[in-house]
């Protein structure tokens, strides 16, 4: 288990744990390099511990990577790191379908059909990508808190069900599985078609349509009985959505829909006309003796995935085995009239029944055997794989229903394809490197050609893969020098090609940085950006001609531009520009010293004042002739002069005509009544 602050890559750091399932632990991380919040599923150690499970584990999620879909979970990276093996995926805030159908209990049929669109455009863009889902269930579609809807574990699936058949994870997958898979047959994209049609009718009613105590009891539901129509479990449902999900379900593949595309066009019409009956479903009997032309370039494995043994649990019955089985039972049980009072009859019932039940049991260990000795004979590794001519030829009774497997060998994948289509095979695909045969060309083919093999029987091509790539090391050259980087480069391998670009941090023909960079194939085109220096802007001067000292500095340093301040005191407002030596509207490079001429305070001239006579004027005339010509003043009161002479000045410390400095203080005195204060 991975613990908080733990880095993946150097590049992801772990936040927290958000999730766990049957094989992979889920985890919040901060992509650093991106700058993105994304999940990263980790492989549990039990499983990484298997070379095998490990192999296809990697092979699935790196053919997943490079597909994206706004109603997929898109996968980004894929790695390991001491051991540890992870997927690195898109993260969605949101809650699974599963979850919310338990939250709601059931669904509207419009809002579930809404659902059911946004899944089947995600399958259908896959499906076109050649890449099948195999594991759609509730549990792996998630509900964005935009009400986006998105399918989560592509290409992962498969893996997981080939390997982990047996355990208890698998009990939620096999209420969704489909009766080729359940037969362990071959599953293409009408298997996803299948599987999303119960999907809907969980969504419907709020429940699946089978179930039981074990995963082998929901299977063999899934093979023999029919899925009742949701509207005989809830009301209210439309004829439409009815015929649509019996159509996904049809036991046959042939009777489905073949493609996403014609579900979603069903669906969108069930959105407008709910109760007409549009559906068109194929009759019973037309895929009797027609071969199935499995779409060949749904299914892409690793070696070895034909070797899993099958265990006592596992419910892999043959088709025409299963079939005839069924079909003894049902004709005798319509020769035989039940009734409760006869017990013969009865009896007779349990007898065909306990028979037919033995028949079955003895198929499916009689199969067991042959796989378990096949399975012990063929050699596991990734680049061959043999197969028992027991799994894919048939018996003589079944002769009828054997084609000729053509010859492949030397052809081209699609050729290939093609030609095993046209007969009614499908394919299983190892990618093996070779330095002889092309790429993309068939080196072997699993069957011999001439063979006889049952119909849908998938043949295994082994597909040069070209000559195999060597990775190198990137190795650094942030900082030297361009000569010295390309002769780094190129002597490792590598072609250089050379852009440049401006840095305020890396010196003028100083590499500032390498792609790609970390392990690359040899032979890679590597790309160094070679610094420039810093970038040299020009800046349009502004008028700077009464803005303040400081507003003027300000200006200049947010424009990239330096400041010299002078000084004059022979015009201007103290403090403001009277001039710069760069006009309104110059283009200046960026640092540039710009000079602003700043009026200065003059020097402080003191003036000097002519008294004149004050004696005999009021005391407001005296005070406000001092105050006018910039002196200060102070009074006293005369309480001895007669009654004409109070509130005039009847004395002043300096006379008439003498020359005072401005701010010198003047005292006056001022007639005033007997007893008034003096100031």
């Amino acid at each position: 288990m991975l613990r908080k602050g733990m880095f993946l890559a150097d590049r992801y750091e772990i936040i927290e744990q958000i999730g766990t399932g049957g094989m992979s632990d889920v985890y919040k991380a901060k992509c650093h390099k991106l700058n993105r919040y994304v999940a990263i599923k980790v492989m549990k150690s039990e499983f990484s511990e298997d070379k095998t499970f490990v192999s296809k584990f990697r092979a699935e999620a790196q053919s997943v990577a490079g597909f994206t879909h706004p109603n997929v979970v898109n996968v980004y990276d894929v790695g390991d790191e001491n051991g540890v093996y992870y997927i690195v995926m898109e993260l969605v805030e949101g809650i699974t379908l599963k979850k919310y159908i338990e939250k709601r209990g059931k669904i509207p049929f419009k809002e579930a059909v809404s659902i059911a669109i946004q899944v089947a455009n995600g399958l259908d863009a896959a499906h076109k990508h050649n890449i099948v889902h195999r594991d759609i269930k509730p549990q792996n579609i998630i509900i964005s808190k935009e009400g986006k809807v998105k399918v989560t574990d592509f290409g992962i699936a498969k893996v997981a069900s080939s390997s982990t058949i047996n355990s208890s994870s698998t009990m939620g997958s096999v209420h969704y599985i489909s009766p080729e898979q359940a037969r362990g047959g071959y599953s293409d994209a009408r298997s996803d078609i299948y599987s999303l049609g119960i999907t809907i009718f969980e969504m419907l009613t709020g429940t699946v349509p089978f179930d039981g105590d074990s995963t082998v009891a929901v299977a063999v539901q899934h093979i023999q009985d029919e899925i009742p129509a949701p509207s005989t479990v809830v009301a209210d449902i439309p004829l439409s959505i009815d015929r649509i999900v019996i159509k996904c379900t049809q036991k046959k593949p042939d009777r489905r829909y073949q493609t996403a595309a014609e579900l979603i066009t069903d669906l969108k019409k069930a959105l407008v006309m709910p109760d007409e009956d549009f559906v068109k479903m194929a009759p019973a009997y037309a895929a009797a003796g027609v071969a199935a032309t499995a779409s060949s370039d749904t299914e892409e494995v690793n070696a070895g995935e034909n070797d899993d043994a099958l265990s006592d649990d596992d419910i892999f019955l043959e088709d025409d085995e299963n079939e005839d089985s069924d079909n003894e039972l049902q004709e005798d049980d319509e020769d035989v009239d039940i009734d409760d009072e006869d017990n013969d009859k009865l009896d007779l019932i349990m007898k065909i029944i306990g028979i037919g039940i033995a028949v079955i049991i003895l198929i499916v260990t009689i199969f067991v055997i042959v796989k378990l000795v096949g399975s012990t004979k063929s050699p596991k590794n990734e680049n061959t794989e043999t197969v028992s001519t027991t799994e894919e030829t048939v018996s003589t009774a079944n002769s009828k229903d054997t084609v000729t497997v053509p010859k492949v060998e030397g052809m081209t994948k699609d050729a290939a394809v093609k030609a095993l289509n046209d007969v009614g095979l499908g394919y299983k695909q190892v990618v093996q490197s070779s330095k002889t045969v092309a790429k993309d060309t068939v080196i072997s083919q699993g069957t011999k050609a001439g063979a006889k093999v049952a119909k849908n029987t998938q043949i295994i091509l082994t597909i040069s893969g070209g000559e195999e790539v060597v990775n190198t090391t990137v190795p650094s050259v942030t900082g030297e020098s361009e000569s010295d980087a390309r002769e780094k480069l190129e002597s490792a391998g590598f072609k250089v090609s050379v852009d440049y670009d401006y840095s305020s941090t890396v010196d003028e023909g100083k590499v500032i940085k390498a792609s790609p960079s970390g392990s690359v194939a040899q032979g890679t085109t590597v790309t160094i950006t070679v610094s420039r220096g810093k970038q040299i802007k020009n800046v349009t001067m502004a008028n700077l001609v009464g803005k303040t000292e400081s507003e003027a500095r300000q200006w200049l340093e947010n424009n990239g531009l330096k400041a010299n301040v002078s000084y004059t005191t022979s015009s201007g407002t103290y403090g403001y520009v009277v001039s710069s030596d760069y006009s309104e509207g110059t283009s200046v490079p960026e640092g540039t010293t710009v000079t602003v001429t700043v009026s200065h305070k003059q020097e402080e001239v003191k003036k000097t004042v002519t008294m004149i006579d004050l004696v005999g004027k009021t005391e407001q005339e005296a005070i406000k002739w001092i105050k006018d010509n910039g002196l200060n003043y102070t009074t006293k009161n005369d309480t001895t002069v007669s009654e004409d002479k109070v509130g005039l000045v009847t004395a002043c410390d300096k006379s008439s005509g003498s020359t005072v400095n401005e701010g010198t203080t003047i005292t006056i005195t001022v007639g005033a009544k007997s007893g008034a204060a003096q100031n």
